[in-house]
């Protein structure tokens, strides 16, 4: 599937839409990120529905690199004063994996890659790093936002952009008060899943590892 095509939403009525739902009404925080808001019809929709109920009022920064996709979120929430759309990758091109890391994780982990040859997988990674060079896209938007905001961290953040930049993503905004992973049984989050189920700092609120490729929630513990 093309990185340019419109493609419907996936996360949409079911319990991973409904517990994101629950922590953007919930979560006292100003700022929230979602990575990986596609046109906006999914994940995004529950995050717009939360924060609207949350009397904190935060502001939701999405991030997208598909730049038609893009258009769509934007267009879609041009009205909402509480969402900021941000047309970015979320870190650096140097922060791709290479093909035999990804080639390692295929081959000795038990994943839902497996679905596919691992040559159609390598593809999408090539794929991903060229389109973010052909199109220009900015890259670094999870620093830059971090900036723009003078936070060190994000209240709450939804990691599910490029397949292959979760375990990158995680790096960038760890410390958040609740982090939200996608697709845990898939190359994106399946160490910074393993990673917070080991870590004190961090106490799993919901998971399900049979809806699509597994979800999972962390709250950060105060000590």
């Amino acid at each position: 599937m093309s990185i340019t095509e419109i493609i419907p939403a996936e996360i949409k009525n079911d319990q991973f839409y409904n517990v994101i739902w629950q922590v953007a009404s919930q979560v006292p925080g100003k700022n929230f990120l979602e990575i990986g808001s596609s046109s906006g019809a999914g994940s995004t929709e529950a995050w717009a529905k939360g924060i609207a109920q949350n009397p904190y009022r935060p502001t939701l920064h999405c991030l997208e690199v598909s730049k038609p996709r893009f258009e769509v979120l934007r267009e879609t929430y041009k009205s909402n004063s509480q969402i900021k759309c941000h047309w970015t990758s979320s870190v650096g091109l140097s922060r791709f994996p290479s093909k035999e890391q990804v080639s390692k994780f295929y081959n000795t982990v038990d994943n839902n890659l497996r679905q596919y040859p691992l040559e159609q997988v390598l593809g999408w990674l090539d794929q991903d790093i060229r389109y973010i060079q052909e199109a220009a896209a900015p890259t670094d938007g999870i620093k830059r936002i971090l900036g723009e905001t003078q936070i060190h961290y994000f209240d709450a953040v939804l990691i599910d952009g490029s397949e292959f930049l979760g375990e990158a993503e995680f790096g960038e905004v760890y410390g958040a008060s609740v982090i939200l992973l996608d697709d845990i049984r898939g190359y994106k989050c399946y160490n910074p899943y393993q990673w917070l189920k080991q870590d004190a700092s961090y106490k799993l609120l919901a998971e399900n590892h049979n809806l699509r490729n597994g979800f999972a929630v962390f709250q950060r513990v105060k000590f």
